[in-house]
């Protein structure tokens, strides 16, 4: 399945649009000051989270596995679409690795629609896997934390988030982002998001109130997921084969695992 850190990670950003507005959009609530309250940086990302938005951007996303030091990125295009909090849609498609400085075609695709996620891996090997991420006919918002399949701390309110990571500003660095403030969310003990993250680092832009950078740690990778080149609400606007994936023929192996399987 594509890796819950790596989907987290993308959706965060997704929930929150982008990083990098049209001239047309405009700040909620003006510049956020370098020495904002945590609860003033939380509200500013639960109003920029609230749906509905789309988007088209490229995207890389680079992991280090921290057992053995070794790192790759992976680098393609992501469109999003968020209607209402229980019209999720979101496509990934992966076209190039670089491992060390080489550069690599490698083509992973993957699509989150309704109540399946679809992962393709299109290697020597062709192989989909679906994996069913809710119950038949579900509607649920599945970034709601403590409910959602990955629950996110964007667009939700302060409080829901405090419940469930301990949040924690910190100092700017001289590697920031540019005009950007640092949160740290620590999941709680006890809680399913500290059975997959460690911590998870958010650097959010102060005029547009967007994620620019995220980072994820767990026990084994550490993740950082980029966009650039964003178009919100792109004209013309996202369309079903935008959230399509190619036909399969019999060559392809091909796998399914219902929820709770």
């Amino acid at each position: 399945m594509m890796r819950a850190t790596t989907l987290l990670a993308l959706s965060i950003f997704a929930a929150a649009t982008c990083a990098q507005l049209r001239a047309d959009d405009h700040p909620i609530d003006g510049v956020l000051p370098a020495d904002a309250s945590i609860d003033r940086v939380l509200d500013a990302l639960n109003e920029r989270g609230k749906p509905p938005t789309e988007f088209i951007a490229k995207v890389s996303d680079a992991t280090i596995d921290t057992s053995v030091g070794t790192d790759q990125k992976h680098t393609g295009m992501i469109w999003f679409s968020r209607q209402s909090p229980t019209r999720l849609r979101l496509h990934v498609l992966f076209d190039k690795v670089i491992v060390g400085h080489v550069i690599q075609n490698q083509k992973r695709e993957y699509l989150l629609d309704g109540e399946w996620l679809t992962a393709r891996s299109y290697d020597a090997i062709k192989t989909e896997t679906k994996y069913q991420v809710m119950k038949p006919g579900e509607k649920k918002d599945l970034m709601k934390l403590g409910a959602g399949t990955f629950p996110l701390p964007i667009g939700q309110d302060k409080d829901d988030v405090k419940k469930a990571f301990d949040v924690t500003k910190v100092a700017p660095a001289k590697d920031d982002p540019p005009q950007a403030i640092h949160l740290t969310l620590t999941p709680r003990p006890g809680t399913d998001l500290a059975k997959k993250f460690t911590s998870i680092d958010i650097w959010v832009d102060r005029g547009s109130h967007m994620p620019v950078v995220i980072d994820t740690l767990s026990d084994s990778e550490e993740h950082r997921v980029e966009m650039k080149e964003i178009q919100v609400n792109p004209n013309p606007p996202l369309s079903d084969k935008d959230f399509t994936l190619p036909d399969v023929d019999s060559s392809w192996n091909l796998k399914t695992e219902a929820y709770g399987s």
